[in-house]
């Protein structure tokens, strides 16, 4: 018997399983989020800092070419997927502190070596894309 990609997937610990060649799987919704640069750098940064907090405006001077409407919305769908965990201080102006959860910090490690990855063969590619302009041109 020869076993489709999905049969391999994992069970999550309450059993569910999410499919990702099934095009109303969440999955799909959850790795567009996990899957950006953004997204990426700001778990870096957060698991750099854990199990400490970090304020919205360290985060976005430590993620150089962030807007501040992109790093809102990125850490909006974080919190929202239990990712990240928020606090607010009410002072003039609200202080608002971020951090990793417990769920994400396991988001860290594939994180890590997708981030080492692209760094390692980031030359390759770029040769690769030169190559294929030249040949379109």
């Amino acid at each position: 018997m020869t076993s489709s990609p999905t049969s391999r997937a994992s069970r999550s610990p309450d059993g569910v399983r999410g499919d990702l060649f099934d095009p109303q799987c969440p999955t799909r919704r959850l790795l567009d989020r996990i899957g950006t640069k953004w997204t990426s750098m700001a778990v870096k940064v957060l698991a750099e800092a854990s199990p400490e907090e970090v304020r919205f405006a360290e985060l976005q001077r430590r993620m150089a070419g962030i807007s501040q409407k992109m790093l809102s919305v990125t850490l909006q769908g974080l919190a929202r997927d239990g990712l990240v965990g928020r606090r607010v201080e009410a002072t003039v102006p609200p202080r608002v502190y971020y951090r990793l959860t417990p769920l994400g910090l396991t988001l860290e490690e594939p994180l890590a070596a997708l981030r080492e990855w692209a760094e390692a063969h980031m030359a390759e590619v770029d040769r690769a894309n030169r190559r294929s302009e030249e040949q379109q041109g």
